[in-house]
């Protein structure tokens, strides 16, 4: 059963949606495996820009059927939004399915999320405040509705009801609010979202396998990367799902022996959104002309990105994390103006060396960068379409890098555009 999962090997915003819109090109599907509205990814198609949040980017296909799994937490309103936006953009979306048992994000849990973190000053976690971390609470301690409870009104009235007694008690008390009436709710959701949520809805579970039986490709897409995985990720500045690729099994509703394929992406250096640890942090000329000229900021939030170097430590940690089979390397082009580019290759910690990410978080926390410099290729690669046509420096950076990393990079991408990349099968 051919099943691949793409999982972004840093701290997010590697560039997965552009490598799942490439490899949906062979795909039947592609699954949405946990996150929420919180992880957006941008497309350029044919000059014209997709800014993605929870459908799959495999939309973009007429051939794709994109599928939002158990695993992802869905704010109705978005959804709805964003399917209104991509249809008046000429893309069809009668395709999607969403499973029943996907959890909703609804206002309360926006609320509980601003409230709370700007409780913490200056001590906040950095979360979009989209409401995503209270969604996850409320599925882990079983007070959640689900995406189904949508198309049963009583039922939906009646756990709202019961879960907002006690929310409005902490929105009354704690944080001074006056709480969200459960009727106007259900009310909202029963009238508005649930007549236009409803055909979307399905057997998401049996199309996947259905599909993965016959023989046909399927792509399992995770939202935010491995270092915001709330187990293995630089807690507590993590988000609240687990974006490795193990959960693709559990979000979706697959086995382990359905998939045969694990694309690592990884930005040729690196970035990070919010607060936590950054040991290759730059907070120079260098680290301004990476934003300036890789555009980066939050697809979703506007927030200027943190840069550093490429840090060959976490890349390791990641391929041991979700048994990478390979590497998309993204934003090559953006260090085509550097004339010496640096590689963490190890950390150093009180006179000790680490290859791989020290398991306590005292030490990582203490952690400074040991690096290896490599000549620039000043050159522009924005118009290279083989690898032959790559400056020697330039390979020789990819090479290193997949000497450090130890497994293969694939695909390597020179541009913001859909057909700007290059595809390496040796």
């Amino acid at each position: 059963m051919p099943g691949s999962i793409v999982v972004g090997t840093q701290w997010g915003d590697e560039g997965k949606g552009r490598v799942v819109d490439i490899v949906a090109k062979e795909c039947s599907h592609v699954v949405r495996y946990q996150g929420g509205h919180n992880a957006g990814h941008t497309l350029v198609v044919d000059g014209e820009t997709f800014a993605l949040q929870l459908i799959p980017s495999g939309v973009l296909y007429e051939h794709v059927v994109p599928v939002i799994g158990n695993g992802v937490v869905v704010d109705p309103h978005v959804l709805l939004a964003e399917i209104e936006i991509l249809g008046a953009k000429g893309v069809d979306c009668s395709r999607l399915m969403v499973s029943p048992q996907a959890h909703l994000v609804l206002p309360y849990h926006q609320l509980m999320d601003e409230l709370a973190e700007t409780q913490l000053g200056d001590a906040k976690l950095g979360t979009t405040k989209r409401g995503i971390g209270p969604a996850y609470a409320d599925k882990a301690s079983r007070t959640g509705i689900r995406v189904e409870d949508l198309l049963d009104p009583d039922y939906l009235r009646e756990r709202l009801h019961a879960v907002l007694k006690d929310r409005n008690i902490i929105l009354r008390e704690i944080y001074g609010h006056e709480g969200v009436d459960p009727d106007l709710l259900a009310d909202q959701l029963i009238a508005e979202v649930a007549p236009k949520l409803s055909p979307y809805i399905g057997d998401t579970i049996g199309e996947l396998h259905t599909a993965l039986q016959a023989g046909e490709r399927v792509l399992f897409e995770g939202a935010q990367a491995t270092f915001l995985d709330l187990d293995h990720g630089t807690y507590p500045f993590v988000t609240s799902s687990n974006p490795v690729s193990g959960y693709a099994l559990v979000g979706a509703g697959i086995g382990p022996g359905a998939v045969d394929q694990v694309i690592g992406i990884a930005k040729a250096y690196l970035t990070r959104v919010g607060s936590g640890p950054f040991v290759t942090e730059l907070s120079d000329e260098v680290g301004d002309y990476l934003v300036e000229v890789g555009r980066e900021f939050g697809t979703n939030t506007g927030r200027r990105r943190r840069t550093g170097w490429f840090d060959s430590v976490m890349a390791r940690q990641s391929v041991r994390l979700n048994a990478c089979s390979e590497i998309a390397l993204t934003k090559l082009d953006v260090l085509d103006q550097l004339k010496i580019i640096k590689v963490c290759v190890a950390y150093e910690v009180d006179g000790r060396r680490y290859e791989y990410l020290p398991h306590l978080r005292r030490l990582h926390d203490r952690a400074t960068p040991i690096y290896e410099e490599l000549p620039g290729w000043l050159q522009d690669l924005s118009e290279v379409t083989d690898r032959t046509e790559l400056p020697n420096e330039a390979i020789d950076y990819i090479s290193f890098l997949e000497q450090q990393i130890g497994v293969p990079i694939r695909f390597v991408s020179v541009g913001p555009g859909r057909e700007q990349y290059l595809r390496f099968t040796s």
